[in-house]
C-alpha cells in the first residue's frame, strides 16, 4: 500500500514538473536561451494567484485563464525589448541578460512581498479523496489535471497551428524558415511569450500546494533543467517523460534513501545521462 501511494504522489508531482519545464524547454530549444528568469516567472505566477485569491476572492482555477495572456505579454515584451538585441550574441551573452534580469525580478518580490514564505489556502478546503486504501488530496488531484491539460494545449498548439509550425520550422532550420518567409524575430518573442505564459500558468497551480517564497525561484529552475535533460530539449513529450520520471526519481528516492537524498539521487541520475544520453529520453541526437 505505501509503494502504491508513494507512486500516486509521485505521477501528481511528475506532471507538475512537466508544466514547469514545457516553456522552459520550449525556450531552449526554439531560442538557444536558458532563461534563468523562468524560476522567477513561476513564482510571480504563485504571487499572483495568493493575491487575486486574497485581494479578491478569486479562486486559482479563474487566475489561471488571466494568467496565461499577462505573462505570455510580459515574455513577449521582454524578447523583443531586451533578448532580440543579443539574440545572435553568444550564448554566454544571453545567459548572463536573462540572469540580470532574473535578479532585479527576485530582489523586486523580496522588496515587495518580503522572503516569508506564505500559503494559499483555500476556505473552505476541496477535501479528500479515498480511493481505497490510498489518499489523493483534491486540490493535489485538480493541479495535476490542470498540469496536464496546460502541457497538453501547447503540444496542439505547436502541432496545429500556424505560430506553432512556424516555432518548430525555426527550431528545426532558421535559416530555410527565414527563406520561406517566416518572420524569424517574431517567432522568437512568440515561443519566449509562450514559454513565459506556462511558468506562469504552472506557478498558479504550484501555489494550491506549495509556500510561496522569492527564494524558491531556483529550485524550480533546477528542476527545470532536470526535466529537459532527463526527457529531451524542446519537446513537449519530453517533457511529460522528464518529469514523471523526475517524480518517480525524487519519490522512490526519498522512501529508500530518506527525504533528504531525494533530489540529490535525481541529479545524480541527471549526470549519468548527461554522460551516455544527452538528448534525453524522447529527444532528438542534434538538439541537445
Amino acid at each position: 500500500m505505501l509503494i502504491a501511494q508513494v507512486l500516486l504522489n509521485a505521477v501528481v508531482l511528475g506532471c507538475l514538473y512537466a508544466a514547469i519545464a514545457a516553456g522552459f524547454s520550449l525556450v531552449w530549444g526554439v531560442l538557444n536561451v536558458i532563461n534563468l528568469m523562468h524560476g522567477s516567472f513561476i513564482v510571480l505566477g504563485s504571487y499572483l494567484a495568493w493575491l487575486a485569491y486574497n485581494a479578491l476572492g478569486l479562486d486559482p482555477w479563474y487566475v489561471l485563464i488571466a494568467a496565461a495572456p499577462i505573462f505570455f505579454v510580459l515574455g513577449y515584451g521582454l524578447q523583443r525589448g531586451l533578448l532580440n538585441r543579443v539574440i545572435a550574441a553568444p550564448v554566454l551573452v544571453t545567459l548572463t541578460m536573462t540572469f540580470g534580469i532574473d535578479l532585479i525580478l527576485s530582489n523586486s518580490m523580496i522588496k515587495v512581498f518580503t522572503a516569508d514564505f506564505r500559503k494559499l489556502i483555500l476556505d473552505p478546503p476541496l477535501g479528500v479523496w479515498q480511493l481505497g486504501p490510498l489518499v489523493l488530496p483534491v486540490d493535489r488531484a485538480l493541479v495535476m489535471v490542470l498540469a496536464l491539460a496546460l502541457t497538453g494545449l501547447l503540444y496542439l498548439l505547436l502541432r496545429h497551428t500556424r505560430i506553432g509550425r512556424a516555432i518548430i520550422a525555426v527550431r528545426l532550420d532558421r535559416d530555410a524558415a527565414r527563406l520561406m518567409g517566416v518572420n524569424v524575430n517574431s517567432v522568437y518573442a512568440s515561443a519566449f511569450g509562450l514559454g513565459a505564459a506556462m511558468a506562469g500558468c504552472a506557478g498558479v497551480l504550484l501555489a494550491m500546494i506549495f509556500p510561496i517564497s522569492p527564494l524558491t525561484s531556483s529550485s524550480y529552475l533546477g528542476k527545470a533543467f532536470a526535466v529537459c535533460v532527463l526527457g529531451g530539449l524542446g519537446s513537449v513529450p519530453g517533457a511529460v517523460a522528464g518529469g514523471l520520471f523526475l517524480g518517480l526519481l525524487e519519490s522512490f528516492g526519498a522512501l529508500a534513501l530518506g527525504p533528504e537524498h531525494g533530489t540529490t539521487l535525481s541529479f545524480a541520475v541527471l549526470i549519468v545521462f548527461l554522460l551516455v544520453r544527452p538528448h534525453g529520453l524522447l529527444g532528438k541526437r542534434g538538439f541537445e
